[in-house]
């Protein structure tokens, strides 16, 4: 029984190692640096969005 709660121990806080790194390099790699920008950029409408349309 100890066993099992301490693999499941085990493989929760890999799980949450891993999730932290990929969260370090998500911010070293630039991704959360304009959230701004990204979020107005998705309620511009493009030129060729509206000649596709028609």
């Amino acid at each position: 029984m100890m066993n099992g709660i301490a693999l499941i121990i085990a493989c929760a806080l890999a799980v949450g190692l891993g999730a932290l790194l990929i969260l370090f390099w998500a911010i070293e790699s630039g991704q959360y640096d304009d959230l701004e920008g990204d979020a107005m950029r998705i309620l511009i409408e493009d030129s060729s969005d509206r000649d596709a349309k028609k």
